[in-house]
């Protein structure tokens, strides 16, 4: 069914950022100050805090035992059969006794059930977090430290301590990290943690997970590496070992004891977290950003909020007292949220039952599993890294949608693989901010033309009916202008305009300066006296781009420049009229060069954010270069903290007033065409729809 076109009349006075202003009476915001109100004491405050810090106390006491109970019951055993193997398996990617996974499973989930904010997520062992911590410890505690001199093998039990506390430290240095943040609302920080770089930095380390437990599938004994190219080493080494049949010389790995008991807490270790402060701050990130993911996909999914800040306390107040009972950083794990959520899991209700079954295990059930073998729980780990290995099909997606964002997976992937996991972050997250400053310095410019019968303005080059508006420049950029890319965007407006600027301000330069040359001559020789006296009188200073730069097709370095001659001065001098109706002598049409095919410029401002102290130089300038040329400029489409920033900064003078500036572009082409190079009035403005 074809739409039926419909004609408006809109009429309403042309409004500049000064009308505009008085006409919706703004006004400054003038209100009270956030730390203000950290200070104000009353009944309703300490409640809505006890709440926001305690989100249990909120809806537990809401909690429908009826509906929900069995459900969140049945998901808590089905969670718990999946995080005892995981648990097991993931503290051997920590470089961790087995049993350290079991507690760094209750600790940790049950904490999180009394402070987080999502009803959906698993939180415990995961596999990217428990391989960045096994960098660390390996790094830290390798095994070469702990040969004992007799028959050079390995001290396991110092090797392990030591690796412990290591591993607990970490993991307070990673709680105090993520609930600092969260304190200072700091949230935000994983928005630079964009999807692709996130996936693939999940993907390689899901392939160095997959490496890393080759050696108890095949039941080697390899010396552990970190650090860059450590992925190439071990697989070097299991390449050697399996080839020359290494694995016959050594027995079946196990799990090994298992104490039926909880630890006791332990103070962290303060000499190390200068060593461990760095990769502290990076496991944090990645940790929160996995789980405010997850937990904002199931949050979408069942109509519930997920507060970003209150998941970083949440989380850190897991992994910081987890640290303190010898627990390792934990996250989420996404194969077991998917099974919380498929079951019937509600609430965290069903995490915390989960945790209570990890305890029945720990304390009654652990020497049952002190004989199963590592190359198991290796099994288990590499088919759990499914779901991330198909993460390699966004090579494929991500080439049909959008190349760079494939450009930002690739070097991820590739830098996560070669230097490591923590350098691999780093690496990644500078190339992603790097790539959007130079999408920023190479955004879309366009000149805009008025789609008929519209008030609407699209690119020209784009929109085949759009059609420049006689005797008007309209210039619209697609970012906004700072330091990085003001240069840019003057250079780029001076080509767009098809006007070679600075050439012509040069050659309009060098002929008033030799018709001021002449005229001192002339005074000297006494020919002109009087109208030296009157030049002098109404001498025009001029304030322009010295640079000359050359032009390709409009060159006007050869053409004819029009001057008055001697005996033309004589004449205008002996008229004997007013200096007000004399001709203008400075004029680009009577120093004969060529003049521009439009008399006013608009600058769309729409897509600025703000403005710096380079932009407001480069807008000046324009103003200041295209007047030279005999071209008015205004501006149109400002937010009003935009206007706000260049009130600020000096931008607007006795030259360049709000009366300039236009509450739309089309406010500003109609001002444009019945004012060209006059003062600003208030017609009224009639647009045709």
């Amino acid at each position: 069914m074809e739409l039926r076109r419909r004609d408006y009349r809109v009429e309403r006075p042309l409004l500049n950022q000064e009308q505009l202003e008085e006409l919706g009476s703004q006004t400054s915001a003038t209100g009270t100050l956030q730390w203000r109100t950290w200070f104000q004491c009353s009944h309703a405050r300490a409640r809505a805090l006890l709440l926001q810090y305690f989100p249990v106390l909120a809806w537990l006491p809401q909690y429908p035992v009826r509906d929900w109970l069995l459900g969140d019951l049945l998901s808590g055993l089905s969670v718990a059969i999946m995080q005892l193997p995981q648990g097991l398996a993931y503290a051997l990617l920590a470089g961790l006794p087995p049993v350290f996974g079991l507690y760094s499973s209750f600790y940790p989930v049950f904490i999180y059930f009394l402070f987080g904010t999502s009803r959906h997520i698993s939180v415990g062992t995961f596999a990217v977090m428990s391989v960045m911590v096994g960098s660390v410890t390996e790094s830290l505690a390798p095994d070469e430290a702990f040969l004992q001199a007799l028959n050079s093998t390995v001290n396991v039990t110092a090797r392990d301590a030591a690796r412990v506390q290591a591993a607990s430290t970490l993991s307070v240095l990673v709680g105090l990290f993520q609930v600092g943040l969260g304190l200072v609302h700091f949230g935000f920080v994983v928005t630079y943690l964009s999807e692709p770089l996130v996936r693939a930095y999940t993907t390689a380390a899901s392939v160095q997970v997959f490496v890393s437990q080759l050696k108890y599938v095949f039941g080697l004994h390899l010396s552990s590496r970190s650090g860059p190219l450590s992925l190439i080493y071990l697989i070097g080494a299991t390449g050697i070992s399996y080839g020359v049949g290494l694995q016959h010389r050594f027995g079946v790995d196990v799990v090994g004891k298992i104490p039926a008991r909880l630890l006791p807490p332990v103070a962290p270790s303060p000499q190390l977290f200068a060593r461990l402060v760095g990769n502290a701050f990076a496991i944090a990130v990645v940790g929160f950003a996995i789980a405010i993911s997850l937990g904002k996909i199931f949050a979408l999914r069942h109509g519930y909020r997920v507060d970003s800040n209150q998941e970083l306390v949440a989380l850190g107040l897991s992994n910081l007292i987890g640290g303190i009972f010898q627990c390792f950083p934990v996250s989420c794990s996404m194969s077991r949220s998917l099974v919380q959520e498929s079951t019937g899991g509600n609430t965290q209700v069903a995490g915390a039952i989960s945790s209570l079954f990890i305890l029945i295990i720990i304390v009654k059930l652990g020497e049952l599993f002190q004989d199963l073998p590592k190359a198991v729980l290796a099994a288990a780990i590499i088919v759990n890294l499914k779901g991330m290995l198909m993460q390699f099909t966004d090579i494929c997606s991500l080439w049909k949608a959008n190349r760079v964002d494939l450009l930002i997976w690739l070097v991820t992937f590739v830098a996560t693989i070669l230097l490591n996991l923590d350098l691999g972050l780093a690496v990644a997250v500078v190339f992603s901010l790097l790539l959007v400053v130079v999408r920023t310095q190479l955004p879309h410019y366009s000149v805009l033309g008025q789609v008929p019968d519209t008030d609407i303005y699209r690119d020209v080059a784009e929109y085949s009916e759009a059609r420049e508006v006689p005797g008007v420049k309209v210039f619209r950029s697609s970012a906004t202008v700072y330091f990085a890319n003001a240069e840019l965007y003057s250079d780029t407006l001076k080509q767009k305009c098809g006007v070679n600027v600075d050439h012509l301000i040069s050659q309009k330069k060098k002929l008033l300066r030799k018709q001021e040359l002449k005229l001192k001559r002339l005074q000297k020789e006494n020919k002109l006296p009087k109208q030296a006296a009157a030049s002098k009188g109404t001498s025009i200073s001029i304030n322009v781009n010295t640079s000359v730069i050359d032009i390709e097709s409009n060159d006007v370095e050869g053409s004819k420049a029009k001057v008055s001659t001697g005996t033309e001065l004589e004449g205008i001098a002996a008229s004997g009229q007013e200096d007000a109706k004399a001709p203008d002598m400075s004029s680009l049409k009577t120093l004969g060069l060529p003049q521009p095919d439009f008399h006013s410029l608009i600058l769309d401002l729409s897509s600025l954010s703000f403005v710096d102290t380079v932009c407001l130089k480069s807008l000046k300038n324009i103003f200041r270069d295209f007047r030279e040329i005999e071209v008015e400029v205004y501006m149109a489409a400002c937010h009003s903290p935009v206007v706000t920033q260049l009130e600020a900064g000096h931008f607007f003078d006795a030259s360049i007033t709000k009366q300039h500036l236009f509450a739309s572009v089309h406010d500003a082409v109609i001002f444009a065409l019945q004012h060209p190079r006059s003062s600003p009035v208030n017609p009224v403005l009639v647009t045709k729809l």
